[in-house]
């Protein structure tokens, strides 16, 4: 049953006549081998696991994996058990080394998790990597905990095949209020002075504050239980992959990963098991191509969170 949805309510609904339409667009495997150019620009339905091993090699500059994090989760009836760490970083070199292979020479990966599983990850990531960083992300949402810290940040650890790699730190600067200002000379050092306020673009740390999760009022949004935002996702390709590159997702879920390369002018391709995601993924890329902000990236740099109102102001949204 579709669910009652108020009318301020941009969460994306997908019709049965559309997923008849969207399911002409999806790439279903068929046992055969599968070549780069079958899945470029393409949502791949099936199991990952299935088909691993016909993937191509070194076909994609960036690997984006938000794997199902060691906790109980319903993907709207695909189940994940939580296990102990042993059986979870196993099941992760079940795929991960296999994945590692789609990889150019000069890839790069990021891996998403949590506190919990991070320990899994560094392992799975220093064996078969040149790790790095690891970038801690603010979550500002989420439930408070009566006996314990509330927990409000994620993980996602940076590694490379190998010694020499992509990475535009230009392309990621962050843009941020000048609490103090510092002049020289009797002009601003390092900073810029507007009507709307005092500004620094400043270089990306691995710490980062500024990130929204989509809720209902977005119209990124999805019924995907672990969606992640289009900004998070958009420092990524930005820093680690060329333009004209091809980003891998092999966990797609709703699509964010192939919607904001789409947005940002790379290549992509993703797999996704669950057919109604891959429906979410399709119908959002449609409207990429008519609707491509970000929200919280404008004119080449990151703002801050909650800085929506100045960048209308200044008529860049």
């Amino acid at each position: 049953m579709d669910k009652e949805r108020a009318s301020r309510n941009r969460t994306l609904t997908v019709s049965a006549d559309e997923r008849n339409i969207l399911k002409k667009r999806l790439f279903f495997p068929n046992g055969q081998e599968i070549t780069a150019s079958q899945i470029t620009n393409k949502t791949i339905c099936g199991d990952l696991f299935e088909i691993i091993d016909l993937l191509p090699s070194a076909f994609t500059d960036l690997l984006i994996i938000d794997p199902p994090y060691n906790l109980d989760k319903d993907f709207h009836g695909l189940k994940f058990s939580k296990t102990n760490d042993e059986a979870y970083l196993e099941y992760l070199k079940n795929w991960f080394p296999k994945i590692i292979k789609t990889l150019k020479p000069t890839g790069s990966v990021y891996i998403c998790g949590d506190w919990k599983s991070t320990f899994c990850l560094y392992q799975i990531m220093r064996d078969y990597t040149i790790i790095r960083n690891r970038i801690i992300w603010q979550r500002e949402k989420g439930r408070g905990a009566q006996a314990n810290w509330k927990n409000s940040c994620e993980d996602i650890w940076f590694g490379t095949k190998g010694e020499k790699y992509y990475f535009n730190v230009d392309a990621v600067k962050q843009k941020r209020r000048v609490i103090a200002p510092y002049k020289e000379n009797g002009k601003p050092k390092d900073w810029e002075e507007t009507l709307d306020g005092n500004f620094r673009l400043t270089y990306p740390s691995n710490f980062w504050d500024d990130i929204s999760i989509p809720y209902w009022s977005m119209p990124e949004n999805t019924d995907h239980p672990t969606q992640k935002p289009e900004k998070l996702i958009a420092k990524l390709i930005l820093a680690s992959c060329p333009e004209n590159g091809v980003v891998f997702d092999p966990f797609l879920g709703s699509g964010t990963t192939s919607v904001v390369a789409k947005k940002l002018g790379r290549k992509y391709t993703g797999v996704e098991i669950n057919e109604e995601y891959c429906s979410w993924a399709e119908k959002r890329l449609s409207s990429a191509e008519r609707d491509a902000p970000i929200q919280g990236y404008s004119n080449g740099v990151f703002w801050e969170r909650n800085t929506l109102n100045l960048q209308k102001k200044e008529g860049k949204l």
